[in-house]
């Protein structure tokens, strides 16, 4: 509570509530204090400092399954309890390994917080990735049923199967919806409720231990190849004509956000243009990820045009 009492016929003393509590504290009156036309400002000066962002944002698909090399399978085993190989789980701790050099080169309190679909194969190349890391080095680990793979459908007909897959083809990935299952817009809808959750969990610091700032906090997704890329396609707002043009991520490979110089994530810090022209990049979508290096988390780029050329042909 603030009083103001007079103190001569043009200015006033603010008397805080705190001078009931034994000092006697006084300021001048200015009624073009920017605090005083704006009391947000004041509210903004006294909240403390946004915990850091985590360093990078680490994209997994799972290792090798058994239904990678027998699409068989899917007509024995429900696709959420498909296995992995041997080889899978090759991949999966040849994964850990990569994941740990990588976080831990240059610092020394790094952390990994994991996010994982529950599928049998994503849990199951979770456990390889796991062996890389002592107890202490993992924040936390959350199964979460939104990354989890499309649902193709209750598939028992391998022929049905080859030619549903085939119609997709002709129709188009983005759009198509397999007979009682879904279309990669339908995952896009549940991966924007995801986003929105992990977004708020960056915002609170909810990686962080107690007592703790580290900025060398690292995200794992451990998820399927689509919904990844259907992930960064919401995450950079790509349109479907990109989603269609990119590459599915090999079985235990992994893609990587990593934050630039001004705090945002972008691809292109870990990778090379190479590498994302592999992935399906186009030049457009590279440089979009260059501004993403350097820019700052809310900044938008108004020197380029997102997309814009691809919508009014007049400007080709």
């Amino acid at each position: 509570m603030v009083c103001l009492s007079p103190v001569g016929p043009a200015r006033g003393r603010i008397r805080c509530c705190e001078d009931t509590l034994g000092r006697h504290h006084t300021r001048r009156w200015n009624p073009t204090s920017p605090e005083l036309q704006f009391p947000e400002l004041l509210l903004r000066a006294s909240m403390p400092l946004p915990p850091p962002r985590p360093r990078r944002i680490i994209l997994v698909r799972h290792g090798q399954s058994e239904g990678n090399v027998d699409e068989g399978a899917y007509t024995r085993v429900p696709d959420p309890r498909i296995g992995l190989t041997i080889r899978g789980w090759e991949e999966a701790e040849a994964c850990g390994r990569r994941i740990r050099q990588l976080v831990s080169t240059g610092c020394d309190d790094w952390k990994v917080y994991f996010y994982v679909s529950p599928y049998r194969r994503t849990l199951e190349t979770l456990r390889g990735l796991g062996k890389a890391f002592e107890s202490e080095r993992i924040a936390g680990v959350r199964e979460e049923p939104r990354i989890r793979e499309q649902d193709f459908g209750n598939f028992q007909d391998r022929e049905k199967m080859r030619v549903e897959k085939e119609i997709r083809r002709r129709y188009g990935r983005f759009f198509y919806r397999f007979p009682n299952g879904e279309s990669a817009a339908d995952v896009y809808d549940r991966i924007t409720g995801f986003r929105e959750t992990l977004r708020a969990d960056i915002d609170i610091g909810r990686f962080q231990p107690p007592g703790l700032r580290s900025p060398n906090m690292n995200i794992v997704l451990v998820s399927h190849g689509l919904t990844l890329r259907v992930f960064l396609m919401r995450w950079y707002k790509w349109t479907v004509e990109q989603f269609e043009g990119l590459n599915n991520f090999d079985n235990g490979g992994m893609l990587v956000m990593q934050t630039g110089e001004g705090g945002r994530y972008s691809l292109l810090v870990h990778h090379t243009e190479e590498e994302l022209q592999a992935f399906g990049l186009t030049e457009d979508m590279l440089k979009d990820q260059l501004w993403q290096k350097t820019a700052k988390p809310g900044e938008l780029n108004y020197n380029f045009m997102r997309n814009g050329q691809s919508f009014f042909t007049h400007f080709l």
